[in-house]
């Protein structure tokens, strides 16, 4: 595990800055004058291991709750034995067009066993019951509402002159979940508490002060328990059935303690109980007001990096369901930047040093049986979760996936070997809890095995935002020369044309098994540039380096196809009324870099012609995916089109679209967080734009490196955000930006340096190049002259 106190004083030193931006203008928050009727109208709370779903019911309440380790299945090895010998074969068969025969060959002999993996699961819910308020009774001046800058939900209503107000929190520094139950008149506050789980395997009891739910997973080598702990202020409490009544009391605090058996991959050794005890004995004597402030002051140092202020209207008034629906009919931008901090609140929340990664629900579940297993799908859905990292000033929130790819890359080095005889560690378009990393599902789709080379990008993109040389010596660079080093295998020139090109592989997730998916191609150039530089920098590897060097120049190019659109594949084959979600082979305009406006103008022109064949209605996640690439595209009208076809209601007429649901969750549909995350992005990309400053001539074509390295000021800004400011976003080599505008022109610029590197800003045909020292913040006016701090 990577802990924080590793990060070096540069890392730090990029990370407290952004401190002296104050909270946004107006306090970020849903809010909504009725109780949730349903999973997707609760509000979250999470802390990175665990999450909790809020209602808000008046009656009763339902916390329903998950631990990042509640999944089924057991420690696995997933490769097929002997795999690799059908490879040539399979690969002969591709290139003589036999392309059904190679699937079925590969679902018979290259699949993973089992061909699927495992799935996410719920834990369990606090179900709290308030018999004591009137059964009939009215509550007046109802409201629930998601605070942001402190991770709390609240809800407060009053009956018969009585308030009550319950906030719930999950704190990080306690890791627990907290609920605080009050009323504004003593004695007031009766109710019985339980929990329960929809797994057949449980058992519920309840003793002096503490309510205790242990059980397993169905097919499952987990073992979990929740620990429930009741403190009061006044009234008295008794056990009986597995629940806790308390009666006549003036508050009180619920600490909600969860965990597993899981310790890693491959061990499941771990007490459960053990664990939950020892959590909440840590905090015997901690008070409410400490525990509340402790998670706040956490919370914070991460929430408050970044302010946004896209200016305001009528609308900001209103619930947030009422704003979602109403939002075509005319511009909210405070909506849109409340959408950038709940995407970043997210990540917080699903995503903390010490967890999982976020999967494709963050860390909310409510189901044993969830979309696609809510895995981590890797062919875009887990990069895009972690795309805000980079840019909207949370890197820490990356440790988790790091740490995750040191077991992947571990389960990969047996993948392959045993699939492709080949060196280093490959991973296929999804993992799950036990790290599985062979190909699954359908051989038409499964066989990717450039997943773990995407993911390889993020360790490095990690140190291009913070600088830390430890990082990139200990964790990125082992991962991305494992990566490169499969790759210096898996590759073969095509019989045609002497590239050397992937396969068998397939373009996500359509057009069957292939050789030579343009894709794999940018992906694999990208690692195979990040390891040369890395390795310069390092100062390692110089026969890897010089193998790179040699192999990098050979990949097969992107291509212009004959209706001037970027090719998806080797041949000219790509249908213009084609609309399918993915959008693969733009990679290389975003999240890639070798595709710029100034570096390779044609390329850049025929990724927009395929962008406008594919369209802008897509699923959540793509649309999130899409308002990032016209952004890229220095396009944001364009953006902020796809960004109005996403913030809509995505239930209407009873039907399901992709949209929001009433709390703001992304919809596919159904829910994936993923594309709450890509919006944060996109949001951000059309502010502020960097591209990698350490790129070097081997990492680099020669048209490329004029314009690496430069940070480009509201390169996308929509003229729906006329003016607007914005402190606090992240650019690459360690840059902490901040922009205000009016009338769509830039007002002033402030940039931080964390190190002491180039400073190159673009603006509006403007460049300007400054040799920046580390602490200093450089202040700039539209024509980019500049002062220093």
């Amino acid at each position: 595990m990577i802990l924080l106190t590793m990060t070096n004083r540069l890392a730090l030193a990029l990370l407290a800055p952004a401190l002296v931006c104050a909270a946004a203008p107006a306090v970020p928050e849903l809010w909504y004058n009725r109780p949730a009727a349903n999973w997707n109208e609760a509000l979250p709370v999470g802390n990175g291991q665990m999450g909790a779903m809020v209602f808000g019911g008046v009656q009763s309440e339902r916390i329903q709750f998950n631990e990042a380790t509640v999944w089924t299945g057991r420690p696995h090895d997933y490769a097929h034995k002997g795999a690799s010998k059908y490879l040539a074969q399979l690969r002969e068969l591709l290139f003589a067009g036999r392309q059904k025969e190679a699937e079925a060959l590969a679902m018979r002999e290259f699949m993973s066993i089992p061909v699927r993996q495992h799935a996410y699961q719920s834990f369990g819910d606090v179900m709290i019951d308030f018999g004591g308020l009137p059964a009939n009774a009215a509550p007046a001046s109802y409201r629930r509402s998601l605070n942001l800058d402190t991770g709390s939900a609240l809800t407060r209503f009053t009956i018969d002159g009585v308030t009550y107000t319950r906030e719930v929190f999950a704190s990080y520094p306690a890791r627990v979940i907290a609920i605080r139950l009050t009323a504004s008149k003593s004695k007031k506050l009766s109710f019985t508490v339980t929990m329960k789980s929809t797994h057949a395997d449980t058992k519920v009891s309840a003793a002096g002060d503490e309510v205790v739910l242990t059980g397993s997973p169905a097919d499952s080598a987990i073992r979990f328990e929740a620990r429930l702990r009741i403190i009061l202020n006044g009234g008295g409490m008794t056990d009986h059935n597995g629940q806790l009544s308390v009666a006549a009391a003036d508050s009180a605090t619920l600490l909600l303690s969860a965990a597993t058996n899981h310790v890693n991959f491959r061990d499941v050794s771990a007490n459960p109980s053990e664990r939950t005890r020892a959590t909440l004995e840590a905090l015997s004597k901690t008070s409410f007001r400490r525990l509340r402030n402790q998670h706040i002051a956490g919370h914070r140092r991460l929430f408050r990096r970044v302010s946004l202020d896209l200016g305001s209207s009528p609308a900001a008034a209103l619930p947030t369901d009422e704003r979602i629906a109403q939002f075509a009919a005319g511009n909210d931008p405070s909506l849109v930047a409340l959408l950038f901090q709940y995407g970043r609140y997210l990540l917080i929340g699903s995503s903390r040093p010490g967890s999982q990664p976020a999967n494709l629900q963050g860390v909310w579940n409510d189901s044993n049986k969830p979309s696609w297993d809510s895995k981590y799908t890797v062919n875009i859905n887990t990069e895009m979760n972690y795309w805000p990292s980079w840019t909207a000033n949370l890197a820490e929130c990356q440790i988790p996936l790091f740490d995750a790819l040191k077991e992947v890359a571990r389960s990969g080095e047996t993948t392959a070997r045993e699939h492709y005889a080949a060196p280093g560690w490959v991973l296929h378009h999804n993992f799950d809890l036990w790290r599985g990393t062979a190909p699954i599902n359908a051989s038409n789709h499964g066989i990717w095995p450039t997943g773990g080379a995407w993911l390889a990008q993020h360790a490095w993109e990690h140190y291009l935002v913070t600088g830390d040389r430890t990082f990139l010596r200990d964790t990125a660079y082992p991962l991305m020369r494992g990566s490169a080093l499969f790759f210096t295998e898996y590759l073969i020139p095509d019989p045609k044309r002497k590239w050397l090109i992937s396969g068998p592989s397939n373009s996500p997730e359509h057009g069957g098994l292939v050789m030579g998916p343009a894709m794999d191609h940018q992906i694999v150039r990208n690692l195979f540039g990040n390891v040369i530089a890395a390795s310069e920098i390092l100062g390692i590897d110089p026969d890897l380096r010089a193998k790179l060097h040699d192999l990098r120049p050979r990949i097969a190019p992107n291509q212009i196809g004959r209706l001037g659109q970027l090719q998806e594949w080797l041949d000219d084959v790509d249908d213009p009324k084609n609309t399918h979600r993915h959008v693969s082979h733009m990679f290389g305009l975003h999240p890639g870099s070798e595709i710029t406006p100034y570096g390779t103008p044609d390329l850049f022109a025929a990724v927009r012609k395929s962008l406008e064949f594919r369209g802008d209605e897509a699923t959540g996640w793509s649309m999130g995916w899409k308002i990032n690439l016209w952004a890229r595209l220095l396009d944001g009208d364009h953006a902020y089109l796809i960004l109005r076809n996403l913030i809509r209601p995505a239930i209407e007429g009873g039907k399901h679209r992709s949209g929001l649901y009433v709390n703001m969750f992304d919809a596919h549909p159904p829910f994936q967080i993923d594309g709450n995350f890509g919006a944060a992005a996109g949001i951000a990309e059309m502010l502020v734009q960097s591209h990698d400053p350490y790129a070097t001539p081997a990492s680099l074509t020669p048209v490329q490196r004029g314009q690496a390295g430069f940070i480009h000021l509201l390169p996308a800004l929509p003229k729906a955000f006329p003016t607007g400011s914005v402190r606090g976003l992240t650019a690459r080599a360690g840059f902490t930006v901040g922009i205000s505008w009016r009338d769509g022109k830039l007002a002033s610029a402030s940039v931080r340096a964390a190190q002491s590197k180039p400073l190159k800003l673009r603006y509006a045909g403007e460049e300007v190049e400054i040799q920046a020292v580390a602490g200093r913040t450089y202040r700039l006016g539209p024509d980019l002259r500049y002062s220093t701090r």
